[in-house]
C-alpha cells in the first residue's frame, strides 16, 4: 500500500497532533498521504476522494468509523479505525499502537474482514401517491424509532411479503452482526459473530411480556408498516441509517429492508477471536 487517506474526526483529535503524527510516520516510509476532516455531526468542508486511495485510516469513535463506511461503501477500499472513542468495537488498533499497525499495513500483513450492509427504502403514502426514498448502505443497523409524544407506537412487521408479527414497542432495529453490539445489544438484542450473514430484528422497549429479538436470514426481505395509534390518530417516527439520513415516516408509511449489494472492507490485524475482543471491551 502506498496512498493513503486520513479521516479525522476533529473533536476527538481536537490539535490534529495524531492526524500529524500518523501523516509525518507514513511519509517517512514513502507513502503518499491525504487528510480529510469530520466535524462533530460528521460532516466538513473535506470530502472522501478515494479514486487513488489504497486504504482509509479512521481516527475517531464508532461513529466517525461507520459515517466513513456508508461515504464509501461503493469504493471497496479497506478501512482502519484507530480508537479515539470509548468502547471502539469497529476500532483495529489505538494510538499507542498506531505505527506498529501502520507497518503491517504497508507491507501486507492482514486481513480483511468483510461486513455486510443493510439498504432500505422508505415507501411514503399510498399506493399511486406514493413517493419512493432510498437509505444509503448502513454497516450498524437502520432503526424506526419514536420522535413524537410518548405513546404506544404500533408496528407490523412483515419478512418475504408474509406477515411476521404486530409489535408494540417504541421503535424497531434492523442490524447487521456488526451492529449487534452496537443499539441492538442496548435494546436486549443478541451478540453475534460481526462476518457472519444474518439480519437481527429486535424491537424497543416492546410493551409486551413475550416480545424477543428474531434472526433472519441475510437474504430475507424485512418490511415494516407504521401503524395507527390510538382511536386510529396518526403516528409519527423516524427513519435512520447508523444514525444518518433521518426521514419522517407515519402512519401507514413502510419501510423495505434489504441486504445491501456493498460490505465495508474492515482491516484485521488482531490475531485475537472476536469472543476475545468482546471479553476485552466489555471488561473497559
Amino acid at each position: 500500500m502506498k496512498r493513503f487517506l486520513i479521516v479525522t474526526n476533529k473533536c476527538k483529535d481536537k490539535e490534529l497532533a495524531l492526524t500529524e503524527r500518523i501523516s509525518d510516520y507514513l511519509k517517512a516510509q514513502g507513502v503518499d498521504v491525504s487528510i480529510a476532516l469530520r466535524n462533530v455531526q460528521g460532516r466538513d468542508d473535506d470530502c472522501v476522494r478515494t479514486e487513488d486511495t489504497d486504504a482509509i485510516i479512521v481516527l475517531g469513535g464508532d461513529g466517525t468509523f461507520l459515517q466513513v463506511a456508508r461515504e464509501c461503501a461503493d469504493k471497496d477500499v479497506p478501512l482502519l479505525g484507530v480508537n479515539l472513542g470509548a468502547l471502539g468495537f469497529l476500532a483495529e488498533t489505538s494510538p499507542e499502537d498506531v505505527e506498529r499497525a501502520l507497518d503491517r499495513l504497508i507491507s501486507g500483513e492482514y486481513d480483511i474482514s468483510r461486513r455486510m450492509m443493510l439498504e432500505a427504502v422508505i415507501v411514503k403514502g399510498t399506493s399511486g401517491t406514493s413517493q419512493n426514498i432510498n437509505i444509503s448502505p448502513a454497516l450498524n443497523d437502520i432503526t424506526i424509532t419514536r420522535c413524537g409524544s410518548l405513546q404506544i407506537m404500533r408496528f407490523s412487521v412483515y419478512v418475504n411479503g408474509k406477515l411476521l408479527c404486530d409489535l408494540n414497542a417504541d421503535g424497531v432495529i434492523v442490524s447487521t452482526p456488526t451492529g449487534s453490539t452496537g443499539y441492538n445489544m442496548s435494546a436486549g438484542g443478541p451478540i453475534v459473530e460481526p462476518e457472519a450473514s444474518l439480519i437481527l430484528l429486535t424491537p424497543i422497549c416492546a410493551h409486551t411480556l413475550n416480545s424477543r429479538s428474531i434472526v433472519l436470514s441475510a437474504d430475507d426481505r424485512v418490511e415494516i408498516v407504521i401503524g395507527a395509534g390510538r382511536e386510529n390518530s396518526v403516528i409519527e417516527v423516524e427513519a435512520s441509517a447508523d444514525g444518518s439520513d433521518k426521514v419522517l415516516m407515519s402512519t401507514g408509511d413502510r419501510i423495505r429492508v434489504v441486504r445491501s449489494g456493498y460490505t465495508c472492507q474492515a482491516v484485521r490485524l488482531s490475531p485475537d477471536s472476536f469472543l476475545q475482543t468482546l471479553h476485552r471491551k466489555l471488561g473497559e
